[in-house]
Order: C-alpha cells, then sequence, then structure tokens
C-alpha cells in the first residue's frame, strides 16, 4: 500500500513526462483499480503488455525522481513551512 501511495504521489509531479497510453494504463490500474486483464481488453492488448508498460511506467517514476527530487523537495519544504507564520505559509502552499 505504501508503495501505491508513492508512486501515486510521484505521478502527479511527472505524468507530463508519460506517453498517453502511459498515463492511462497508470490511471485504470492504480486509481480506477482496474486489472491487467480488463486494461489490456479495453486496448486490445495482452495482460502482459500491460504489465510491461506499467512496469516500464514505475521504473520511470522512480528515475525521474531519483533525477530531480520533486517530490523529496516538496516534503522538505512543507515539513519547513509548518512552523512558519500562518499568511507565509498560505502564500507558500499556493505556489507549491
Amino acid at each position: 500500500m505504501e508503495n501505491k501511495v508513492l508512486l501515486c504521489n510521484l505521478y502527479d509531479y511527472y505524468f507530463v513526462l508519460l506517453t498517453d497510453q502511459q498515463q492511462l494504463f497508470f490511471k485504470y490500474y492504480y486509481f480506477d483499480d482496474l486489472s491487467l486483464s480488463e486494461i489490456g481488453f479495453s486496448f486490445g492488448v495482452s495482460r502482459n503488455a500491460v504489465y510491461s508498460c506499467l512496469k516500464g511506467v514505475v521504473t520511470k517514476l522512480k528515475d525521474f525522481e531519483l533525477k530531480l527530487k520533486l517530490y523529496e523537495k516538496s516534503i522538505a519544504i512543507k515539513k519547513i513551512i509548518k512552523d512558519i507564520d500562518d499568511n507565509v505559509k498560505k502564500e507558500i502552499n499556493n505556489l507549491i
């Protein structure tokens, strides 16, 4: 479950770097909770093709985070702003 939450958070940051098909497969599998077979049937591809695509997406998302660290930095920023004045906190939250 923790891994799924992490992947969904990484997807929120990096989905624009994925192809349209990769985005759809990820959304159907992780957000809509469809099975590999259901996704494959919808797109006319095999279950294994969907699995391979999703495996590639997971690898890419982790690689993007490893290189860019956008998610890690946002967590660090949120920890810092927790102790800041409420007005400044609202302004910073609007930016991130």
